[in-house]
């Protein structure tokens, strides 16, 4: 199980302690704190954040900004390849593909998903993690893949 994964478990079983993950998560990466990501749950191949529909990720017709829904997705995806690249591993972004299906009009669910399949790469190759958001009345409205590359960890 990686550090991740212990840590969420961790603190998830204990009262406020998704939030404070969730603002650990943010200290990590600081450019995600712009989009303020709830964690809901983190695992092996699946990873899921909520982004609330508030004034500083909206745009200038009351939506949440597009850019804003791919923070989210991009915080999802870096949930997910942290609790699931091995150890002696490392993980990269090296593309975003996303389609804009739906007006972003409440809070989101974002959710990235691999299979163990994608994972067979070897010492190193292309990962596509599969993303989407998701309004609360279940629409989806952004979809895509972000791909990432892992490689091995260079010995020191």
């Amino acid at each position: 199980m990686s550090d991740t994964v212990a840590l969420y478990r961790r603190l998830s079983a204990r009262p406020g302690g998704r939030r404070a993950f969730s603002l650990l998560f943010s200290l990590k990466a600081p450019y995600f704190r712009t989009v303020r990501p709830r964690v809901r749950e983190v695992r092996p191949h699946h990873a899921e954040l909520v982004v609330a529909k508030r004034w500083g990720v909206q745009n200038h017709i009351g939506t949440v900004h597009a850019i804003a829904v791919c923070n989210g997705l991009e915080a999802a995806m870096g949930l997910l390849a942290e609790a699931t690249t091995p150890a002696t591993h490392r993980w990269i972004p090296k593309g975003m593909t996303v389609a804009y299906l739906a007006r972003s009009t409440t809070d989101l669910l974002c959710v990235a998903e691999t299979d163990p399949a994608d994972w067979e790469v070897g010492g190193a190759g292309d990962v596509p993690v599969r993303v989407r958001a998701v309004r609360t009345d279940g629409t989806v409205v952004v979809e895509g893949t972000i791909t990432i590359y892992v490689s091995e960890r260079p010995s020191r």
